[in-house]
Protein backbone atom coordinates (compact mmCIF):
# COMPACT_ATOMS: atom_id res chain seq x y z
CA UNK A 1 0.00 0.00 0.00
CA UNK A 2 1.43 3.35 -1.06
CA UNK A 3 1.44 6.10 1.55
CA UNK A 4 2.66 9.68 1.24
CA UNK A 5 2.84 11.76 4.40
CA UNK A 6 3.63 15.46 4.19
CA UNK A 7 5.04 17.52 7.01
CA UNK A 8 6.83 20.81 7.59
CA UNK A 9 4.05 23.27 6.95
CA UNK A 10 3.36 26.20 9.22
CA UNK A 11 2.69 29.91 9.56
CA UNK A 12 5.50 32.25 8.54
CA UNK A 13 6.14 35.83 7.52
CA UNK A 14 6.73 36.97 3.95
CA UNK A 15 10.35 36.43 3.02
CA UNK A 16 10.79 33.43 5.33
CA UNK A 17 11.63 29.88 4.31
CA UNK A 18 10.08 26.48 4.93
CA UNK A 19 11.04 22.97 3.94
CA UNK A 20 8.26 20.51 3.30
CA UNK A 21 8.90 16.79 3.54
CA UNK A 22 7.01 13.90 1.99
CA UNK A 23 7.80 10.56 3.58
CA UNK A 24 6.90 7.75 1.19
CA UNK A 25 6.24 4.09 1.94
CA UNK A 26 5.13 1.25 -0.29
CA UNK A 27 7.32 2.28 -3.21
CA UNK A 28 10.82 3.51 -3.95
CA UNK A 29 10.87 7.20 -4.85
CA UNK A 30 13.87 6.79 -7.15
CA UNK A 31 11.69 4.63 -9.41
CA UNK A 32 8.92 7.18 -9.93
CA UNK A 33 8.34 10.73 -10.93
CA UNK A 34 7.21 12.75 -7.92
CA UNK A 35 5.66 16.16 -7.57
CA UNK A 36 4.20 18.85 -5.37
CA UNK A 37 0.89 20.58 -5.95
CA UNK A 38 -1.00 23.16 -3.90
CA UNK A 39 -4.53 24.34 -3.41
CA UNK A 40 -5.18 27.89 -2.23
CA UNK A 41 -8.49 28.83 -0.63
CA UNK A 42 -11.19 29.11 -3.28
CA UNK A 43 -8.89 28.00 -6.08
CA UNK A 44 -8.18 24.89 -8.10
CA UNK A 45 -5.26 22.64 -7.24
CA UNK A 46 -2.19 23.79 -9.14
CA UNK A 47 1.18 22.39 -10.06
CA UNK A 48 4.22 23.53 -8.09
CA UNK A 49 7.21 21.31 -8.90
CA UNK A 50 8.10 17.80 -10.05
CA UNK A 51 10.93 15.59 -11.25
CA UNK A 52 11.07 12.48 -13.40
CA UNK A 53 12.06 9.09 -12.02
CA UNK A 54 15.76 9.57 -12.72
CA UNK A 55 15.85 13.12 -11.43
CA UNK A 56 17.31 14.32 -14.71
CA UNK A 57 14.29 16.45 -15.57
CA UNK A 58 12.91 18.95 -13.07
CA UNK A 59 9.87 21.11 -13.61
CA UNK A 60 8.66 24.24 -11.81
CA UNK A 61 5.66 26.50 -12.04
CA UNK A 62 6.65 29.96 -13.22
CA UNK A 63 5.31 31.42 -9.98
CA UNK A 64 7.85 29.52 -7.86
CA UNK A 65 10.83 29.25 -10.21
CA UNK A 66 13.96 30.56 -8.55
CA UNK A 67 12.41 30.39 -5.06
CA UNK A 68 11.42 26.73 -4.61
CA UNK A 69 13.57 23.64 -5.01
CA UNK A 70 12.33 20.05 -5.24
CA UNK A 71 14.66 17.24 -4.23
CA UNK A 72 14.70 13.73 -2.88
CA UNK A 73 16.71 11.60 -0.48
CA UNK A 74 16.75 8.05 -1.80
CA UNK A 75 18.10 6.63 1.46
CA UNK A 76 15.21 8.14 3.41
CA UNK A 77 12.69 7.57 0.61
CA UNK A 78 11.59 11.16 1.10
CA UNK A 79 10.83 14.03 -1.24
CA UNK A 80 11.39 17.64 -0.22
CA UNK A 81 10.23 21.07 -1.27
CA UNK A 82 12.49 23.87 -0.10
CA UNK A 83 10.57 27.13 -0.23
CA UNK A 84 12.47 30.40 0.07
CA UNK A 85 11.35 34.02 -0.17
CA UNK A 86 7.80 33.02 0.62
CA UNK A 87 4.99 35.33 -0.42
CA UNK A 88 1.41 35.65 0.85
CA UNK A 89 0.22 34.21 -2.47
CA UNK A 90 2.07 30.98 -1.61
CA UNK A 91 -0.52 30.35 1.12
CA UNK A 92 -2.12 26.98 0.36
CA UNK A 93 -2.37 23.36 1.32
CA UNK A 94 0.59 21.58 -0.26
CA UNK A 95 0.30 18.01 -1.52
CA UNK A 96 2.92 15.47 -2.47
CA UNK A 97 2.07 13.07 -5.29
CA UNK A 98 3.42 10.11 -7.24
CA UNK A 99 3.31 10.19 -11.02
CA UNK A 100 1.88 7.29 -12.94
CA UNK A 101 4.28 5.26 -15.06
CA UNK A 102 2.27 6.13 -18.11
CA UNK A 103 3.10 9.14 -20.21
CA UNK A 104 1.44 12.36 -19.19
CA UNK A 105 2.29 15.93 -18.40
CA UNK A 106 4.16 16.54 -15.16
CA UNK A 107 2.19 19.78 -14.89
CA UNK A 108 -1.20 18.07 -14.73
CA UNK A 109 -2.59 16.55 -11.54
CA UNK A 110 -4.37 13.86 -13.54
CA UNK A 111 -0.93 12.40 -14.31
CA UNK A 112 -0.46 11.58 -10.61
CA UNK A 113 -2.22 8.69 -8.95
CA UNK A 114 -1.20 8.68 -5.28
CA UNK A 115 -1.53 11.67 -2.99
CA UNK A 116 -0.72 12.68 0.54
CA UNK A 117 -3.14 14.34 2.91
CA UNK A 118 -1.54 17.76 2.56
CA UNK A 119 0.20 20.23 4.84
CA UNK A 120 -0.90 23.84 5.38
CA UNK A 121 1.42 26.71 4.57
CA UNK A 122 0.32 30.19 5.60
CA UNK A 123 2.38 33.25 4.70
CA UNK A 124 1.45 36.59 6.21
CA UNK A 125 2.60 39.98 4.97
Amino acid sequence: QVQLVESGGGSVQAGDSLRLSCAVSGLTVRSYGMGWFRRAPGKEREFVAAFNWSGTSIYYADSVKGRFTISRDNAKNTVYLQMNSLKPEDTAVYYCAKKTRRTGSYYADVSFDSWGQGTQVTVSS
